[in-house]
């Protein structure tokens, strides 16, 4: 759906400039890169949603009818973050090095949930001596709260028709 060609509606959130959405997409990998996750959890409302679909998912895939990886609220993300934060977490301690690269940014649509942003990424992963490189494309909503960008929703599908070679997600895309 091209953006200029959509028709704005009342309650329709602005579209700003694609550059504005590629440097917040910019920003957010390198929180993740370095595991800043307190800070890249402040990105989302309270009222997000953070969902990987299993591998090979179309995008019109519901977690309350198909399986994901991962399909948290916001309350459940701020678990996930802690949890990945501790020590205990054996999964990511001491924490994998990653690498996330963002392309393609495009603004596909705004409504009154907020701007509609894609992009492709591939993230690679290196832990105990194994580096896996995962590959897709991210689906957003972002909006504009108290002046900053927020993420109200974020869906990471993962470019592959299984998790064979990676054999799990341990790390946030």
């Amino acid at each position: 759906m091209s953006v200029q060609n959509q028709k704005v509606s009342a309650g329709t959130e602005h579209v700003l400039a694609r550059s504005v959405y590629e440097e917040f997409l910019y920003e957010e990998a390198a929180m993740l890169d370095e595991w800043r996750l307190d800070e890249w959890l402040a990105l989302f409302t309270e009222e997000s949603v953070y969902e990987v679909p299993r591998a090979g998912a179309k995008d019109s895939a519901d977690s309350s009818e198909d399986l994901f990886y991962i399909a948290d609220n916001y309350f459940r993300l701020g678990h996930r973050v802690k949890r990945m934060l501790d020590k205990a977490a054996h999964a990511e301690w001491p924490r994998s090095v990653q690498s996330h690269m963002i392309s393609n940014v495009r603004i596909t649509g705004s409504d009154e949930k907020g701007v509609h942003v894609t992009c492709r990424f591939i993230t690679h992963r290196a832990k105990n001596d194994v580096t896996d490189t995962y590959a897709g494309h991210h689906n957003y909503i972002l909006k504009m709260v108290n002046g900053e960008l927020r993420i109200i929703s974020k869906r990471s599908f993962i470019a592959s028709d299984s998790l064979r070679e990676q054999g799990k997600v341990t790390i946030i895309l």
